[in-house]
């Protein structure tokens, strides 16, 4: 059988601080594996010097590849412009900090392989498996926003903001072209066209250590987060998911996917 073809999906903005840590310890696991890869880091038009830390890994290791967006434009368009950029049989995008190891990436290849279509990380589904946990304040949070999201939107998962999503080529083609939240809320919207068109989701646990550096704000952006599930549930209700709306992002140069030998 021939090879699976992966993509991972890095988003990030002014992540000069992480990044470079990040990307070596990917590099380091990539390099213990037998895979066809490619890594794209999507700047969100950071101010620091995110871009040139990635460029100077590209240079040396010609799987990954930087996109620029047009501006700051949010997470959740960072994350849809990598996804439809990626060429991986099976995609997966992960946070900058890499809050969930890049070793457990292959938990949900595994799923992946064995028929889901979407296969999600989940910090709740065995708690003992945070090795650093959120403040009471954002677990609270948290727990308010998945009930909100359960009654509203009729996603009845443990975890829904785990930055750790894979998807094969399917579920890719229908979900992010259909993709319309591009802030903070966007998790949850991939989730809901995912159980919409009918595809099969599997929520995995994941090893978690939170980073207090997290640029989310339990309050501000709960609000805005619950003004995005209104928006979900009326894009449902208006037809807006019907048809997809993207077919293409802006497009950098492309990369040759490189097979890592072990």
């Amino acid at each position: 059988m021939e090879p699976v073809s992966y993509s991972i999906v890095i988003p990030a903005y002014n992540e000069s601080e992480r990044i470079q840590g990040s990307l070596k310890k990917i590099v380091a696991f990539l390099s213990e594996q037998n895979w066809q890869i490619e890594v794209l880091v999507v700047n969100d038009g950071s101010r620091d010097n995110t871009a040139e830390i990635v460029r100077q890994y590209a240079a040396e290791y010609p799987y990954i590849r930087l996109i620029e967006n047009p501006g700051n434009r949010g997470k959740g368009y960072s994350i849809r412009n990598g996804m439809l950029q990626a060429t991986g049989d099976v995609v997966l995008f992960t946070d900058a900090d890499l809050s969930a190891p890049i070793t457990e990436a292959p938990k949900l290849f595994a799923e992946i392989e064995k028929g889901a279509d979407v296969a999600f990380g989940s910090r709740w589904l065995i708690a003992k498996m945070q090795t650093e946990r959120q403040s009471i304040m954002r677990q609270i949070a948290g727990r308010t926003y998945n009930l909100l999201m359960r009654v509203l939107l009729g996603l009845k998962y443990k975890d829904t903001q785990c930055g750790f999503k894979a998807f094969n080529r399917r579920a890719v083609e229908t979900i992010f072209t259909r993709q319309r939240i591009e802030r903070w809320g966007f998790d949850v919207e991939l989730l809901f066209l995912a159980q919409k068109f009918r595809l099969n989701i599997v929520e995995v646990p994941v090893a978690w250590a939170h980073d207090d550096r997290s640029k989310i704000n339990p309050l501000v952006d709960g609000i805005k987060m619950f003004g995005e599930m209104i928006t979900i549930r009326w894009n449902a209700i208006t037809g807006k998911y019907s048809e997809p709306h993207v077919h293409q992002t802006h497009v950098a140069q492309p990369a040759p996917v490189v097979k890592i030998a072990k």
